[in-house]
C-alpha cells in the first residue's frame, strides 16, 4: 500500500476512536454517579424521617399540653371553689363598672351567656359531704337551707344559672302587673368598706306577662330536652308534676320563688285596687312558681309598708291565697308575705301575724333592705368621704350589719306564730261586770305573767319541734292543732355560723344578697362548708 493510502487510513481511524470513547465515557459516567448517589439519598431521606417525626412528638406533646391546660383551666373557673370569682371577677367588675347598677346587668348578661356555652360556674363536690344540711319545706325534702333573695334577678333571666351556684332557693322578681321604670338612675350605691349596699331601684319591672312569657319558655324548653315533647301539652305534663320535679325549679331538691307587688301609680288607699294588682301579677306566674312571694315592704316605693296593717294585709293576701288555688295545676304554689325589718314595734309584728293567720298565708320572710342608718359594722372603722356621701343617699340599706336584727326578728316571728291564731273577739254580755281599775301591784304581775307564758312557748317550740313538723303544734289558746307557718331570713346573713343561728332561731331557710354580690359565685359553697364545719365541731 502506498504511503499517501497509510495516511489517510490513519487520519480516518483516529476521529472514529476518539469518538468510541468519547461515547463509552459519556454512557460510563451516569453509573459512577449512580453509584455513589445512594447512600447520600438514603441518609437525607432518614434524617427527614427523624425530623418529621420529632415535629410530630412536638405538636403531640404541645397540643396535649394545650388541652390538658384548657381541660384544667374549664373545670378551675367552673368551680365554684375557685378564689378567682371572689378576688379576680368581682374586684374587675368594680373597677370597669363604677356605678353599682351598670355591674349588675353586666354580670348577669355575662352569667346568662356563660350559662348557655355550658361555661358558667357550678358547684362541684369532691368528696361525700360529712353533714347532711337537707331541710323539709312545705313537705318538701330541699338539697340544703340556703337561698338567694329578691332583687339578684328581677327578670327571672338566670334562674337556673343560680341554681347551678348552690342554693335550693332561688327568689326572682319582684314584678308588678305593668312594665315600670322603676326611680331615676343612679340609684344603686356601694359601701365598700362596709360590705355594704344602698339601693333605690323602686321595682323596675318589664310586667307580669313579660315575666310569664320568659318562665313559659323555660318550662317549655326543658319539657323538649326531656323528650316531653313541645307545646301546651308537654308544658301541662310538667307543671302537673309528671316530670317528677318541682313544676318552679325544674330541679330535684330545689324551689322558685316568685315575688309580686304593685305598680307604683296604684293608689295605695285603694285597696281593692292594690289587691288588683297582686292578683293580676299571680294569676299569670302562679303556675310557674313553687312559691309566690307578697312583697309589701319595699322601701323604695311610697306607701308600700303603709300596706303592713292588719286589715288591709288581710284583705290583699286573701286575694292572693285565692288567686294562688285557682292555679291551673294541680298543685298550687305556697304563699309567703315578705315583710320589712323596721316594722318592729310589738303592736305592728302582732298585726302581721294576725294577718297572716287570717288569710290563710303559708309562711313569712322576716327582712328586707332598711331605711335606717344606724348601727355600721365596724363601727371602729370610719367610713370615706365618699361613702359618708353615699350613706346619706335614700333608700334601703342591706349588708353584715342588719343580721342581728334579723335574728331577733325571726325570733319573734316564731314565737308569736307558734301560739297559732288570735283568738276571736268575745262581745261582752249585758251581765258582765265592768273592768276593774288594776293596781300598780296588779299590772306588774300581769306583765310578769304575760313573760312567763312567752317562754313556755318557746320550750314548748323547742322540746316538740320535731313533732311539729310533722303533725304541727297546739294552739295556745283553744289547744287545737294547727299547721305551723314557715319562716325565710334574709338580711345580714354572711357566713355558715349565721346561717345555723338563723335556722335555730326558727327559719327554714337563710336568704342572701349583698353576700353574694361582694363574695361572688363561690359565695353559696362557701356558707354551705362553713355550716357544715361547724356542726362538726359540735
Amino acid at each position: 500500500m502506498a504511503p499517501t493510502s497509510l495516511r489517510l487510513l490513519r487520519f480516518s481511524q483516529t476521529p472514529t476512536r476518539r469518538i468510541i470513547l468519547s461515547q463509552s465515557r459519556t454512557a460510563l459516567l451516569p453509573r459512577t454517579a449512580v453509584q455513589f448517589s445512594r447512600p447520600a439519598s438514603t441518609t437525607a431521606a432518614a434524617a427527614a424521617d427523624a425530623s418529621s417525626l420529632v415535629t410530630r412528638l412536638k405538636n403531640l406533646l404541645y397540643g396535649t399540653s394545650i388541652s390538658l391546660f384548657a381541660v384544667f383551666s374549664y373545670l378551675y373557673i367552673t368551680d365554684t371553689r375557685a378564689s378567682v370569682h371572689q378576688w379576680l371577677v368581682v374586684p374587675t367588675l368594680r373597677l370597669v363598672y363604677p356605678d353599682a347598677e351598670d355591674a349588675h346587668h353586666a354580670g348577669t348578661k355575662a352569667l346568662k351567656a356563660l350559662y348557655s356555652l355550658n361555661l358558667h360556674a357550678r358547684e362541684r363536690s369532691s368528696k361525700k359531704e360529712d353533714a347532711d344540711l337537707s331541710v323539709v319545706v312545705y313537705g318538701q325534702k330541699l338539697q340544703n337551707p340556703i337561698g338567694t333573695s329578691a332583687g339578684i334577678d328581677k327578670l327571672a333571666e338566670v334562674p337556673d344559672a343560680l341554681f347551678a351556684l348552690g342554693p335550693a332557693i332561688v327568689e326572682v322578681g319582684g314584678t308588678t302587673p305593668l312594665p315600670q321604670d322603676g326611680n331615676p338612675k343612679p340609684r344603686v350605691f356601694r359601701l365598700p368598706s362596709r360590705n355594704s349596699m344602698i339601693n333605690r331601684y323602686g321595682l323596675n319591672s318589664k310586667g307580669a306577662d313579660d315575666m310569664a312569657r320568659t318562665l313559659r319558655e323555660r318550662v317549655r324548653a326543658f319539657a323538649f330536652r326531656s323528650g316531653y315533647g313541645i307545646g301546651d301539652d308537654a308544658e301541662e305534663f310538667v307543671l302537673n308534676g309528671g316530670a317528677g320535679v318541682p313544676p318552679g325549679s325544674l330541679t330535684e331538691g330545689k324551689m322558685l320563688l316568685v315575688q309580686v307587688a304593685k305598680n307604683k301609680d296604684t293608689k295605695d288607699d285603694d285597696i281593692e285596687a292594690v289587691k288588683r294588682d297582686y292578683v293580676y301579677c299571680v294569676e299569670r306566674l302562679a303556675p310557674y312558681a313553687d312559691i309566690l312571694v307578697v312583697n309589701v315592704s319595699s322601701p323604695n316605693t311610697p306607701g308600700l309598708r303603709t300596706l303592713q296593717r292588719v286589715e288591709p294585709l288581710t284583705r290583699i293576701l286573701e286575694g292572693v291565697v285565692g288567686a294562688a288555688k285557682s292555679a291551673r295545676r294541680k298543685s298550687p304554689p305556697k304563699v309567703m308575705v315578705k315583710v320589712s325589718p323596721d316594722e318592729d314595734q310589738d303592736e305592728q309584728i302582732e298585726g302581721i301575724v294576725e294577718a297572716i293567720w287570717k288569710s290563710g298565708v303559708d309562711g313569712v320572710i322576716v327582712g328586707n333592705t332598711t331605711n335606717r342608718r344606724d348601727n355600721i359594722l365596724p363601727r371602729d372603722l370610719p367610713l370615706t368621704p365618699k361613702e359618708k356621701e353615699v350613706l346619706s343617699e335614700k333608700g334601703g340599706l342591706s349588708g353584715p350589719h342588719m343580721f342581728e336584727r334579723t335574728l331577733g326578728l325571726v325570733k319573734r316571728y316564731r314565737q308569736l306564730l307558734d301560739q297559732g291564731p288570735p283568738p276571736e273577739p268575745t262581745q261582752p254580755s249585758e251581765t258582765e261586770e265592768p273592768a276593774k281599775p288594776v293596781a300598780v301591784g296588779d299590772k306588774g304581775d300581769q306583765l310578769g305573767s304575760k313573760i312567763a307564758e312567752k317562754l313556755e312557748s318557746t320550750k314548748e317550740v323547742v322540746t316538740s319541734a320535731v313533732s311539729a313538723a310533722v303533725s304541727g303544734i297546739k294552739d295556745s289558746a283553744s289547744g287545737k292543732p294547727h299547721e305551723q307557718k314557715v319562716i325565710f331570713a334574709t338580711g345580714g346573713i354572711t357566713n355558715g355560723k349565721q346561717a345555723l343561728e338563723i335556722l335555730n332561731a326558727g327559719a327554714s331557710v337563710a336568704q342572701v344578697y349583698t353576700a353574694l354580690v361582694y363574695g361572688g359565685s363561690g359565695t353559696i359553697t362557701k356558707i354551705k362548708k362553713e355550716m357544715r364545719e361547724e356542726i362538726q365541731k359540735r
